[in-house]
């Protein structure tokens, strides 16, 4: 997960509390990157980096499926 994105969230979180507790602003922020932090990691997600290299991998698997697919209907027929 990235931490800017961790960040932007805690502080739109913190900035969204009363004016008289401007003074826990900072400590909340930190509290709520730590909590956000968890619950992503709990979530098992992956970096959009590491979705698009996926991506792309599948993408050409399927590719090489396709291929093979014809060749193998090209000797079944060859066969026949």
């Amino acid at each position: 997960m990235n931490p800017e994105i961790l960040d932007e969230l805690s502080q739109k979180l913190a900035s969204a509390l009363p004016d008289g507790v401007t003074a826990l602003q900072e400590d909340m922020e930190k509290n709520i990157r730590a909590a956000l932090g968890g619950i992503m990691q709990k979530m098992n997600l992956v970096s959009r980096e590491e979705f698009d290299i996926q991506q792309k991998v599948l993408a050409r698997t399927r590719e090489k499926l396709a291929s093979l697919e014809k060749q193998l209907t090209a000797l079944e027929k060859t066969i026949k």
